[in-house]
C-alpha cells in the first residue's frame, strides 16, 4: 500500500477517535475514491503514491468546483462546506507553484520550444514541457493562462 494511502488510513481512525465529523466525511470520501480508481482497470492493482495524488488532485478540484457552483447559486452554507472539504484534501498535496515561479517555468519553456514568435500555434508545444514541470503543484487553468499570456495571445 502507498505511503499516502497508509497516511489517509490513519488519519480517518484519528478524525474518527476525535469525532471530527466533516474531516471522517471527507477521508471516507477520497479513500472510495481511490479504491474505486484501484479497481476500474480490468484488473484490480494498488495505485503508487503519484497515482494516488492524481486521484486528491481530482478529487480537490471536484469541491473548488462545486464551492464555486454553489457561491453563484446563491447557497452559501454549501459553498463553505465544499471549500473545507477542499481545505482539508489540500493538507494531503504537495504546495502549489507561485504566480511567480509559473512564469518561470512557462518562460522557460516557450525558449527551449523556441516558440518565442510563434503565437498560439505554440500552445501544445508549450504545455507539453510545462505540464510534466508543473503536475500536481499548479492548477492547469493558471498555467495554460500563462502560456498564453507568454505567447502574446
Amino acid at each position: 500500500m502507498s505511503a499516502l494511502k497508509d497516511q489517509l488510513h490513519s488519519d480517518l481512525t484519528t478524525s474518527m477517535k476525535a469525532r471530527d465529523a466533516l474531516r471522517t466525511s471527507t477521508l471516507r470520501m477520497v479513500l472510495t475514491a481511490i479504491t474505486n480508481a484501484e479497481v476500474s482497470g480490468k484488473e484490480a492493482q494498488e495505485l503508487s503514491d503519484e497515482d494516488v495524488l492524481t486521484v486528491l488532485e481530482r478529487e480537490a478540484k471536484k469541491r473548488r468546483e462545486a464551492a464555486q457552483a454553489f457561491a453563484d447559486g446563491n447557497r452559501p452554507e454549501l459553498a463553505e462546506k465544499e471549500k473545507a472539504e477542499a481545505a482539508i484534501l489540500a493538507e494531503y498535496l504537495p504546495a502549489q507553484l507561485s504566480a511567480e515561479e509559473i512564469a518561470v517555468i512557462v518562460s522557460a519553456a516557450v525558449e527551449s520550444a523556441g516558440a518565442a514568435g510563434e503565437g498560439m500555434k505554440a500552445m501544445g508545444k508549450v504545455m507539453g514541457i510545462v505540464s510534466p514541470q508543473v503536475k500536481g503543484k499548479a492548477d492547469g487553468g493558471a498555467v495554460a493562462a500563462e502560456v498564453k499570456r507568454q505567447l502574446g495571445a
